[in-house]
């Protein structure tokens, strides 16, 4: 598919207030129009002067409407300028909601392929960069241009060699800014690639200080995030450094109309080929043409840098997307989920070669194997977080990439093993399962996943904030309103992927029973290392490699999958060394 032009995607920005900036640029064309017409009325009263004329209230008049033009241009600059930010901050704030949804249609392992880092310096700091090309440069750097042209035309008629002698010194200055742009390639996405790095590791180092200060590595952590910040620093002086001395030439020489000017009309006054009236009004409006260039100009580095502040920001939005149609055609029947000789890669690494499962609808089907072995990976794809590279999933007997994805999501409760809250009360991290869910269905929820009496003895209850990343909370307890959230959902389909990993024995054993109880009439789909607590499941089945190696019940594993009997043996050694410790870890089976 071809690329997208940059010029095309700040259209498409623009168009969403598109009303507002067009009322922007018309107010600066006539602002453009108010700004001239003071330099004419100048070259009025020179002309005048010369003549002889003594009439005070004639030139009072026109230094009256001189300032009145002035007051004009003023306001509708203003007025343009504001027209422009209200429609740039009203686009920015949509082109931040556009990233966030796009983010939630592309497959996972795109979106895993930055971190956290990444993403906040390109929604936040790149999406901010883009207030100067949308406020400034269409309304101003338009109207800063204008202005020149109307008085080079003005200029043309009036004289075409002094006219003609106000682009000495502009060539001089495109040759200085030609200069600064050779200079500058590459220079700004060098800064990116560095400022990028300087996230990455600054969320790094927060993120894990913990571990940090408990295996004592401050010094060396900290020496890694100091260089980062010296290199984000030492990239953008180096770039300054480069281009410094043509930026100077180039704002010194573009504005410097008098340069070709004086000598070319003063050449022409003397050979009687130009009037000195003529030659007067000419200098006045060379003289016009310095302001606008010097402001046009200055957006030069933001001119340069333009490609690479929107490429960014669409790099994202030009992302493949999980392709889902928008109604359902063919109803599903009944909840059971197939996937049919299902590949899937990952960085170009197969993962899964030929996956073939039935997980029967008010089944308990388990999924165990070796770390590594592909079964978090089939519990995404069963979710919907990933597409199959190739074969199907199918869910009631229908594709469910035919299936519209928040239909199907509806169908779904997903726990993971590294579940996440948000920085809101525990209610409102719980409610997230069903929108609209009532106080009472929330405890409801809660009383049933065992999680009630530790949340009410938290400092406010369930109006206790969970933290950043649930932070004020244990991992266990984490889990368990993760747990709590999911059941609110109601949804058809549980997968817990090691969803009780962080919890106690005395907790999971809440946790399980409560999940045997909300499950009837419902399929759970449960990975787990714990192979005890999956034994009474309906269906289990032993991945290795990406491979289905055997499935069954427990009993008929233990007879026919060698992999699974080496699984249980290590995992009963090790339960019963547990036992004669005292530790009533590993709870038997309670997925019934």
């Amino acid at each position: 598919m071809k690329k997208r032009s940059v010029i095309s995607w700040i259209i498409e920005f623009a168009g969403r207030k598109n009303r507002y900036f067009g009322g922007s640029i018309v107010l600066a064309i006539f602002g453009v129009a108010a700004s001239f017409l003071p330099y004419l009325l100048i070259a009025d009263i020179v002309k005048e002067l010369i003549a002889g004329n003594r009439d005070a209230g004639y030139y009072i008049q026109r230094v009256i409407l001189m300032g009145v033009f002035w007051i004009v241009r003023i306001v509708l600059h203003s007025l343009s300028t504001t027209l422009s930010h209200v429609a740039t901050f009203n686009v920015l704030g949509g082109i931040r909601t556009q990233l966030c949804e796009k983010l939630s249609r592309i497959p996972l392992g795109s979106v895993l392929d930055d971190n956290s880092g990444s993403y906040k310096n390109i929604i936040v700091e790149r999406v901010d960069s883009m207030e100067t090309t949308l406020a400034h440069i269409i309304p101003e750097f338009t109207a800063n241009i204008l202005l020149p042209a109307v008085m080079f035309i003005y200029l043309l008629n009036i004289d075409w060699r002094v006219a003609l002698s106000n682009l000495i010194p502009a060539v001089i200055g495109v040759i200085f800014a030609s200069g600064m742009m050779a200079k500058s390639k590459g220079e700004f996405e060098v800064t990116v690639q560095k400022t990028k790095h300087l996230n990455d590791t600054a969320v790094e180092y927060i993120n894990g200080i913990e571990v940090i200060k408990a295996f004592g590595k401050t010094g060396s952590s900290y020496e890694k995030f100091v260089k980062a910040a010296r290199e984000g620093a030492d990239c953008f002086i180096k770039w300054m450094r480069k281009c410094i001395w043509w930026q100077t030439g180039m704002m010194a020489f573009m504005p410097a109309t008098f340069l070709g000017v004086l000598p070319v009309g003063l050449i022409l006054v003397k050979n009687g080929s130009l009037s000195p009236e003529d030659f007067i009004t000419c200098v006045i409006l060379s003289a016009g043409l310095i302001a606008p260039l010097v402001v046009a100009f200055s957006y030069a580095d933001d001119i340069i840098k333009v490609s690479t502040i929107f490429g960014e920001v669409t790099e994202i939005l030009e992302r493949k997307e999980m392709v889902r149609p928008a109604h359902l055609t063919v109803k599903p029947q009944g909840a059971d989920i197939c996937l049919k000789d299902v590949h899937f890669s990952y960085k170009d690494k197969e993962i899964l070669h030929g996956i073939n499962m039935e997980i029967r609808q008010g089944e308990v089907t388990a999924i165990v194997g070796p770390s590594g072995s592909g079964k978090s990976t089939v519990a995404r794809l069963v979710d919907s977080l990933w597409d199959v590279e190739s074969g199907s999933i199918t869910y009631g007997g229908v594709d469910i990439r035919r299936i519209p994805l928040e239909q199907y999501m509806d169908r779904i409760a997903y726990v993971a093993q590294d579940n996440y809250l948000f920085d809101m009360s525990v209610k409102e991290n719980i409610r997230l399962g069903k929108a609209g869910a009532t106080d009472e269905e929330v405890v409801a929820a809660a009383k049933a996943c065992g999680c009630h009496e530790f949340i009410m003895g938290l400092e406010n209850g369930y109006d206790t904030k969970a933290g950043g990343a649930g932070g004020h909370l244990s991992g266990g307890e984490r889990q368990r309103i993760c747990i709590a959230r999911a059941m609110l959902k109601d949804a058809p389909v549980i997968i817990m992927d090691e969803a009780t990993a962080y919890t106690d024995p005395e907790n999971e054993a809440l946790v399980q029973e409560s999940v045997a109880k909300l499950i009837k009439g419902r399929t759970l789909i449960v990975i787990a290392h714990r192979l005890s607590t999956i034994q009474t499941a309906d269906r289990i089945y032993c991945i290795n490699n990406g491979n289905v190696e055997g499935f069954g019940t427990h009993e008929e594993l233990l007879e026919s999958c060698a992999l699974y009997r080496k699984m249980w043996e290590a995992h009963s050694s090790v339960k019963d060394e547990a036992d004669a410790d005292g530790d009533a870890s590993g709870q038997e089976a309670l997925y019934v």
